[in-house]
């Protein structure tokens, strides 16, 4: 689940990690492991501490999407981001391989996003509907395969399966995004999505972070958008 070498940026107030697909980030109902519980066992190993590890989780990506995720190591660095994450003041961008090229090779995407618990799915609407919350993002195309296309996007909220639901909706599915109209799974069970990068000012120091995820090694596809410009 987790390798010292997954470790993107780290000093005394944050940690951020290459998530790899299939890990949670918290427990949940499932009980299955979870990558916040082995970083806590690995910091106290390392670091030789003799108490409870301190460790927030400033945002979260969904089970089977890979890339990087931002930790809190001190108190006073998670209260600040999470007023960072509430003011829309970390730019987080993802990559995603979808299944259909959008109709133009950049945009803005709005919807009005509902989750339904009892599936854990999203609906997206065109309009404002009933307990739907606003869901917005920019995409831009910069690079294409044979069958599949690679967007950047610029998540802009933070809604329930937010990229996974409005891509779906324009007829875009990431691909082995089952839930979400894609043709077929992957091999890992994951989908193609990948939290790329994460832009802001550090909550103690206020210098610009800056951090890109590399994308998973093990799938071929990710390589070779990763190998090849294929920027259009």
């Amino acid at each position: 689940m987790f390798n010292p070498n997954d470790i993107l940026y780290e000093d005394n107030h944050l940690l951020v990690v290459n998530k790899r697909v299939g890990d949670l980030v918290q427990p949940d109902k499932t009980s299955d492991d979870a990558l916040e519980n082995y970083l806590k066992a690995f910091l106290k190993v390392r670091d030789h501490k003799p108490g409870d590890v301190f460790l927030g989780v400033v945002h979260r990506i969904d089970r089977p999407v890979s890339g990087a995720v931002l930790f809190a190591k001190t108190s006073k660095a998670l209260v600040r981001l999470n007023e960072m994450i509430r003011k829309g003041e970390i730019k987080k961008h993802y990559w995603a391989i979808v299944e259909a090229r959008p109709a133009t090779e950049q945009g803005s995407l709005r919807h009005y996003i509902l989750r339904d618990g009892k599936t854990n799915r999203s609906h997206a609407y065109n309009s404002p509907h009933k307990d739907a919350k606003e869901a917005r993002l920019n995409y831009e195309m910069i690079g294409c395969s044979d069958r599949y296309t690679l967007l950047d996007i610029e998540l802009l909220t933070g809604r329930h399966h937010q990229i996974r639901c409005q891509l779906s909706k324009i007829g875009c599915p990431i691909k082995g995004d089952l839930k979400y109209g894609a043709k077929r799974s992957n091999p890992n069970g994951g989908i193609s999505l990948h939290s790329r990068s994460l832009v802001f000012t550090h909550p103690v120091r206020k210098e610009l972070v800056e951090i890109i995820a590399p994308v998973p090694t093990d799938d071929n596809l990710w390589k070779f958008f990763a190998d090849n410009n294929n920027t259009l």
